[in-house]
């Protein structure tokens, strides 16, 4: 089976993500890798401001095109390392033609599985008010902690003023948001936005936190029949 990749949302994300799928795949050989065709179209327009209403322009419609020209292609499933674009994941799906995987619902099944109840979130404005991770972690009988306004600003800042302009996190930020969560209750924290998942890469934050791109990589691996190595 081959992956498609709709990539370019935005692009440091999808080069970690195609990254992820090698790192995690139990191989001994090149020959043993997943099949992947990544099409990145960074042109389409921002998933966050749509949401939000301050932009006209949906994304719906670049990423429908993105995935139908990967079914044309050859692809038999598709990842978008993307969250905030899981809030269309069922109309693209109808629309493509192809499964997709469900990021999200792959972060609350690992969460369930590792016992979690209260959950901090971070991520995009656009993420955190359509209650994307929320009612995803309600099904498992999880409770989902956000971040105060104040929190919520930090955290924009970090995915939009830093990483999407390739400057370095500030990780003041970063670390604030994190002790908040924890004052809150949370007893893990999602990296719910996949330009989070380059602090991750790059930084030693511990393990208090679960990387959304990290279940997403997993679960490609597996959908086009590999095996994930045990240590992830």
């Amino acid at each position: 089976m081959i992956l498609g990749v709709i990539g370019g949302l935005g692009p440091m994300a999808t080069a970690y993500f195609t990254e992820l799928v090698v790192k995690m795949t139990d191989a001994s050989t090149d020959q043993e890798h997943p099949e992947m065709i990544v099409y990145s179209v960074p042109s389409v327009p921002d998933r966050t401001a749509y949401i939000l209403g301050k932009s006209d322009s949906s994304p719906v419609p670049g990423i429908v095109d993105a995935g139908r020209k990967l079914r044309e292609w050859g692809a038999d499933v598709i990842a978008m390392p993307c969250i905030t674009a899981h809030c269309f994941h069922e109309e693209l799906s109808e629309k493509i033609g192809l499964p997709i995987i469900n990021g999200v619902e792959s972060v609350a099944l690992y969460l369930c599985g590792k016992g979690v109840r209260n959950e901090g979130i971070m991520a995009t404005d656009g993420t955190l008010q359509t209650g994307l991770f929320q009612k995803e972690l309600e099904k498992h009988g999880i409770k989902a902690i956000t971040p105060s306004p104040d929190g919520q600003k930090r955290v924009m800042s970090l995915i939009y003023d830093d990483i999407k302009t390739g400057r370095e996190p500030n990780m003041e930020n970063f670390e604030k948001v994190e002790r908040e969560l924890k004052a809150l209750g949370a007893e893990n924290v999602i990296l719910g936005c996949t330009e989070l998942s380059l602090i991750k890469q790059k930084h030693d934050i511990g393990d208090f936190f679960t990387d959304a791109m990290e279940c997403l990589a997993a679960c490609a691996v597996r959908a086009v029949g590999k095996k994930v190595k045990a240590d992830f």
